[in-house]
């Protein structure tokens, strides 16, 4: 099993079929063009109220004498402050375990990689490089042209036809990716919020003991296969548990019974590895996942 983003989707022309290494298919639902737009208004108007902060305090503690050429303290801190904010404002909150910028998380969604696999930093440095790109450069031309003496109107033109092909690129393709997730190989999924359920290990303690698992078959799996676990035991798709707890037999050496819960089986096996897991990180030892030895 590898890193799932997101839970099952309804059936819909934005569900995609999402297949891990080992053939387990799980849905997603890819965040649709307003959601995304709404996502990074939201997270341009906290940028924004970020700026608007720093300058307010600059101008209450009266920094404003002349720097360097003479240009004013407080336009040269702007500057830093916003080159920062720009730089490092979407790719902290995505490189993060949330994968998502605040505007993100209130809209319901998250990046992940298209492959199936960990969402790297490379994907995530590539992916926010081109919104440079995309939006900020032009957005840039178009403010120091405005703020200049005699602008050409074609600049002006040439600019906004830039951003309206950056801005309107993810509604010509299925995907809804913009050119940074065609770069990056990621997308955004939605990622619903659901209502709290109760922990699966307590659900499930009642079964464990219809299950036996031996030292050698709980170290089977780490971590990352523990949280894909947890997704399939909230999602009960028969079809996916059915297959998920295939491959755990195959892998630990145990018969795949017909007879029995599926469910129940997961469960089992989901308490027995998180409770090993938890006591070996109690020794200092973690182990991320299947490959880690």
């Amino acid at each position: 099993m590898s890193q799932v983003y997101g839970v099952a989707a309804a059936e819909s022309k934005m569900a995609r079929s999402f297949v891990t290494p080992e053939g387990v298919d799980l849905r997603l639902e890819l965040g649709d063009g307003s959601q995304r737009a709404a996502a990074f208004c939201i997270d341009i108007a906290i940028m924004a109220s970020a700026l608007a902060a720093v300058t307010l305090f600059l101008v209450l503690a009266g920094i404003g004498t002349a720097g360097f050429g003479g240009v004013s303290w407080i336009l040269i801190i702007w500057l830093i402050v916003s080159f920062l904010l720009r730089s490092f404002y979407f790719v902290a909150f995505e490189l993060s375990a949330k994968a998502a910028t605040p505007g993100k998380r209130i809209m319901g969604l998250r990046v992940a990689s298209r492959d199936g696999g960990r969402l790297s930093a490379q994907a995530v440095l590539s992916r926010n490089a081109m919104r440079e790109l995309e939006v900020f450069v032009p957005l840039s031309v178009i403010l120091t042209q405005a703020g200049g003496e005699g602008g050409e109107g074609w600049i002006y033109l040439l600019s906004f036809i830039w951003v309206a092909i950056f801005v309107f690129f993810p509604l010509f393709n299925k995907d809804r990716l913009r050119p940074g997730d065609l770069v990056g190989g990621t997308w955004v999924v939605r990622t619903p919020k659901q209502a709290l359920l109760r922990d699966i290990a307590e659900d499930s303690a009642q079964k464990t003991s219809d299950y036996v698992f031996t030292q050698e078959q709980l170290d089977a799996y780490g971590v990352k296969e523990l949280q894909i676990l947890e997704t399939v035991l909230r999602t009960r798709d028969d079809d996916t548990m059915r297959s998920v707890s295939e491959r755990i037999c195959a892998k630990i050496g145990m018969a795949y019974r017909w007879d029995r819960s599926d469910y129940d089986f997961l469960s089992a096996y989901y308490t027995g590895l998180r409770n090993r897991l938890e006591n070996s990180l109690m020794m200092g030892k973690r182990r991320a996942d299947k490959h880690d030895v």
